[in-house]
């Protein structure tokens, strides 16, 4: 099955700088991400009702985006969290970029709508 990248845009009222908390602290991670989740230096493990995914943080900017890899994914693949904001409204635009297989993009992206949901619930909007 061909693996394909697929991108979505949240509107937050929360400044870039607390979501780039929710998006690479441990405490605001298992708050609206994983269940658990372990950093050493670039590296996260992530679990989920006991299940682990390792990820390498290869890209960071602070309050403005986050990249990471995940250890078995195909070759250029990355889960990306970019952060702006809007010049007209001042509320922040979030980017996501993910991969998934070609037959199950609508799943993940269902799956992103209420993990991203919950963040919004977490940072107030």
């Amino acid at each position: 099955m061909k693996r394909v990248a697929f991108d979505m845009e949240f509107i937050f009222r929360a400044s870039p700088t607390i979501l780039y908390q929710f998006l690479t602290t441990p405490s605001c991670l298992i708050r609206w991400f994983c269940d658990e989740v372990d950093i050493t230096e670039d590296q996260y493990v992530f679990s989920w009702s006991g299940a682990e995914e390792t990820a390498q943080m290869i890209d960071d900017i602070e309050d403005e985006r986050i990249r990471f890899r995940w250890e078995d994914a195909d070759e250029g693949e990355y889960l990306e969290f970019r952060l702006r904001k809007s010049p007209v409204t001042n509320e922040t635009i979030f980017e996501l970029t993910d991969y998934a297989d070609e037959d199950e993009v609508d799943d993940q992206k269902q799956l992103w709508e209420s993990q991203i949901k919950v963040l919004r619930q977490e940072t107030g909007g």
